[in-house]
């Protein structure tokens, strides 16, 4: 196993930049398990700088919990997530929450990378023709049976098995849905905002996200901006990152309702069930959208339960990997909340449409009102590089996860000795 730091500049021209975090250096925690066959798996976690180097120290912590093992299919990688989040010692540091699923996330995502590539085939495709009982055999069932089943599980897969063969031609011939952030970071100025804009529509996208939080008069002139920009017929969906409590959240969304947001996401702590719901029931009919930092199915399970979110924004490395999204994506469907999974970042679109689209394929078997987030930065570091066409995700062909970075890329941007930050 190898685990290398990699950290992204991207505070220099403040890509990424919101209320909470105004000067994120996207990075990964990045991990390589190297396979008695000769091949490889690549996974990682994302950070924006500062503490990555902690990521990287918990993966190596569990390095005994992985080599030696077997991860050659679903039934050896559900083993792998309950060893890696199941041991007494290391939960007591979580449990499962903080850096230590972070740093399982990483390893997970890899083991699933490797049996993808023996299986030839792209992580999507290969859930896909998982058997419903392979799936359900790979998820950790505890704390979850109050809400979902195993045999609900097990209902909802059998009964998306039709017309299963017609929904992965589609994905292949038409891809997925996706908008665009990119527009919308805090740290652009407002003729950057309208040209970015004015640009995703023309490149084919119908919805784009704008951050939002820390100066409201500014966010009135920056969304009635973009607004006018792309017209009444482009969902224009807000994001706040956690900045407000619950009063905050709905008196500062209220003040923009005249420009009309899709969604508020992230309108207050990711823990904060009961705050969501509370801004859900008070902002209707804006619409209430989480996830991208809650920590585990649990509190997904909670959020659901309470009916405090109208979409649910899961992420493909917050929480402890594939394993642990396979459970998410089926609490939601037995809900009835759509999936508009979070990305952007270093890697993250590489890897979540690869979850929404076993989502079509196998859970929901619907695309409507779900989306990919997608933001253009970073891709050219990877060997198989998220494609977008028309406003879709085009599906990835190539065997895995589509974690693998470059080489040169890797050793350019490891933190603290590589050229990019030696020079700087």
């Amino acid at each position: 196993m190898d685990v290398i730091d990699v950290r992204f500049p991207t505070s220099r021209s403040l890509d990424g930049s919101d209320a909470m975090n105004p000067d994120p250096d996207y990075s990964a925690a990045y991990v390589v398990l190297h396979a008695d066959d000769g091949r490889e798996g690549h996974g990682f976690t994302f950070t924006i700088g500062r503490g990555n180097d902690i990521c990287c120290a918990a993966i190596e912590t569990l390095a005994d919990y992985v080599i030696g093992t077997d991860v050659d299919g679903p039934a050896a990688l559900g083993e792998l997530y309950k060893r890696l989040t199941h041991d007494s010692q290391i939960r007591w540091l979580g449990p499962e929450k903080g850096v230590m699923h972070l740093a399982a996330a990483a390893l997970v995502n890899a083991a699933w990378d490797l049996a993808a590539r023996r299986a030839g085939l792209p992580l999507w495709k290969y859930l896909s023709q998982l058997t419903p009982e392979e799936v359900v055999g790979c998820i950790d069932w505890r704390y979850l049976s109050d809400a979902l089943t195993p045999e609900e599980a097990l209902r909802i897969l059998r009964e998306a098995e039709a017309g299963k063969t017609e929904r992965i031609a589609e994905i292949e011939r038409d891809g997925y849905p996706a908008y665009t952030t990119s527009p919308g970071w805090l740290g652009y100025d407002d003729e950057k905002v309208v040209r970015l804009a004015r640009e995703a529509v023309a490149a084919g996208y119908t919805q784009i996200k704008l951050k939002v939080g820390a100066d409201l008069e500014d966010d009135r002139r920056r969304f009635a901006a973009a607004r006018s920009a792309v017209g009444p017929g482009i969902r224009i969906a807000i994001d706040a990152n956690q900045r407000w409590d619950v009063d905050q959240a709905v008196e500062w969304t209220k003040a923009l309702a005249e420009f009309d947001p899709w969604w508020i996401e992230e309108p207050t702590s990711p823990d904060d069930v009961l705050g969501h719901a509370a801004i859900r029931r008070r902002l209707a009919p804006v619409k209430v959208a989480t996830g991208e930092h809650v920590q585990n199915r649990i509190v997904f399970k909670q959020l659901l339960q309470a009916g405090a979110i109208d979409f649910l924004q899961l992420d493909a490395a917050r929480v402890a990997g594939v394993n642990e999204n396979l459970a998410i994506l089926l609490l939601a469907k037995k809900f009835g909340v759509p999936v508009c999974p979070h990305a952007g970042g270093v890697g993250l679109c590489e890897l979540v449409c690869h979850l929404s689209m076993f989502d079509y394929t196998s859970v929901s078997a619907t695309m409507e009102d779900r989306v990919i987030e997608y933001v253009d930065h970073l891709h050219e570091h990877f060997t198989a590089p998220t494609v977008i066409e028309g406003g879709r995700y085009q599906a990835p062909a190539a065997p895995g996860f589509s974690a693998e970075m470059k080489r040169d890329s890797l050793v350019r941007y490891s933190y603290p000795h590589g050229p990019e930050w030696r020079s700087n």
